[in-house]
């Protein structure tokens, strides 16, 4: 979406979404990979976070009491259950908290492998692969339960080796591959259980739904990005990569209280005959065709593959930021921080002001009001902020928290209107697509803004242009919104989950 405003994902975290700052130009690729490499907040899709060194008592408790105070509460009269965002803690419903939980406090080990975690992005690329198998062959007579549990051991192996016996670069992405891939299978299986939870939910029900997720993520974010740093400084790598090994074990743990039913044996052992693999694969993949075809599937993925793809500065106001400002990994890391805590507030805001929000206006006005935001940039590329008392460090600080608020409410209903799209007994692969799209939106948006960084003579060393960038990139945010009425048209208190096209 707009250059500034997106999920997770600001000028001052450039490795969101799984890659790295685009070149300026063929000379800058080195630059931009040294810079991001050893800058703690660096992060890849919801599962690893940056570091930060500092006060940890007092943040930590910050957001703790995010999630405990509003958030978490008893439960209506006669559940036996706390809720948290809307939703009841049951066991099952804690257990996708967990997972989503240990994806976010992942980043633990974030700057302890700076040097290869470009690798790390590669097993995401591939999702719907994890989902086709996760939905068309039962392991062990369970199609949810079986792969989680057997993704924390993958999880829990892969930070062993780095914690014991890794000593070369090589060995290294290895492992980092192996951990990757836990997490990014683990990542699947997960979502395709919300989306078997939203099914048939109101708008409403489905977004309480994605804000424990989310916002369970998020405050494993905040765990990382406050310990990391500190935890390598005080320790060492090793230490950071053993203590990391634990984590994936609690998916393992948490496997058990998945609410699944049991694959009968005779089926079971059908379904993963040769004959039987097959044909269930074949059919697999005709009812992902047949669902894709459909236009109330089809059209909002249009639409939301192109509000991603719209142009994006990021890659030049990182580059402005750590070689024009001189911002320190340091002070990345401390913004880093506070972009974890925005997250968890961006969750907050819509879970309770706009999960009840008609698709279209929260689309229509969260674009609007970002594409504005998004303008604040030039007023730190200017230095006009500075006329007004602000110093560079704080006008960062204030502008990447209101941007990644925004950025993170924003995304929101992607991910409520991804999960209610998927057709029963296809979660897992339909969703992954579906993520997989909107990521390839992103990624599109970046190669635009490269082109267009160049079309503006905008390079590591020269800065003339950027203002106009940010202003080009900002305005072609608003571009999709005449595109709006390829959504469904819902209101968040439908109760059956039905959704209507223009």
């Amino acid at each position: 979406m707009a250059s500034g405003v997106s999920a997770g994902r600001d000028p001052y975290d450039e490795e969101a979404a799984g890659r790295r700052p685009l070149e300026l130009d063929g000379r800058d690729a080195a630059a931009a990979a040294s810079s991001s490499d050893h800058r703690p907040g660096s992060v890849i899709p919801r599962y690893q976070v940056g570091s930060m060194k500092g006060d940890a008592s007092s943040r930590s408790a910050e957001g703790s009491r995010l999630l405990s105070t509003d958030d978490v509460r008893k439960s209506k009269p006669g559940s036996r259950y706390y809720t948290a965002f809307g939703v009841d803690l049951s066991p099952d419903n804690m257990a996708v908290a967990i997972v989503y939980f240990v994806q976010g406090v992942l980043g633990l080990a974030r700057l302890a492998t700076a040097v290869v975690s470009g690798f790390s992005s590669l097993p995401w690329l591939i999702k719907p692969l994890y989902g086709f198998i996760s939905d068309s062959i039962p392991l062990f007579g369970y199609r949810r339960r079986s792969y989680l549990f057997l993704s924390g051991l993958l999880g829990a192996l892969s930070w062993s080796l780095m914690a014991t016996v890794v000593s070369s670069k090589y060995s290294a992405a290895s492992s980092i591959l192996l951990g990757s891939l836990s997490v990014a299978f683990s990542d699947v299986v997960v979502d395709s259980m919300v989306v078997e939870r939203a099914r048939g939910e109101s708008q409403s029900t489905s977004g309480s739904l994605q804000s424990l997720c989310w916002g369970s993520s998020a405050f494993g974010g905040i765990v990382s990005s406050y310990f990391s740093g500190s935890f390598v400084d005080t320790y060492g790598v090793r230490f950071v990569f053993g203590v990391t090994a634990f984590l994936p074990l609690m998916t393992s743990a948490v496997a058990v209280l998945v609410n699944e039913h049991r694959i009968p044996p005779g089926e079971h052992t059908i379904l993963l005959s040769g004959s039987g693999f097959v044909e269930s694969s074949k059919q697999h993949v005709r009812q992902l065709w047949t669902s894709v075809k459909q236009p109330n599937i089809f059209l909002p993925t249009l639409f939301i593959f192109l509000w991603q793809a719209t142009p994006q500065s990021d890659s030049a106001m990182f580059f402005f930021i750590t070689n024009k400002l001189g911002f320190t990994p340091e002070f990345l890391g401390r913004v880093k921080l506070v972009t974890s805590i925005a997250s968890l507030l961006g969750v907050g805001l819509y879970n309770y002001f706009l999960k009840e929000i008609p698709l279209r206006k929260i689309f229509l006005v969260t674009t609007i009001i970002g594409s504005v935001l998004g303008m604040t940039q030039v007023l730190l590329v200017t230095g006009l902020n500075r006329q007004f008392g602000i110093s560079d460090e704080w006008f960062s600080i204030g502008d990447s928290l209101i941007i990644t608020v925004l950025g993170q409410a924003s995304f929101m209903p992607v991910l409520v209107l991804a999960a209610k799209l998927c057709p029963p007994g296809m979660e897992a692969t339909l969703f992954a697509t579906l993520m997989s799209i909107s990521n390839a939106g992103s990624v599109t948006g970046s190669l635009v803004g490269a082109g267009l960084t160049r079309v503006f003579g905008v390079t590591r060393d020269s800065f003339g242009n950027l203002p106009l960038l940010i202003v080009v990139c900002n305005l072609s945010s608003l571009l999709p919104l005449p595109l709006l009425g390829l959504l469904p048209e819902e209101s968040g208190g439908t109760d059956n989950g039905e959704m209507k096209h223009n």
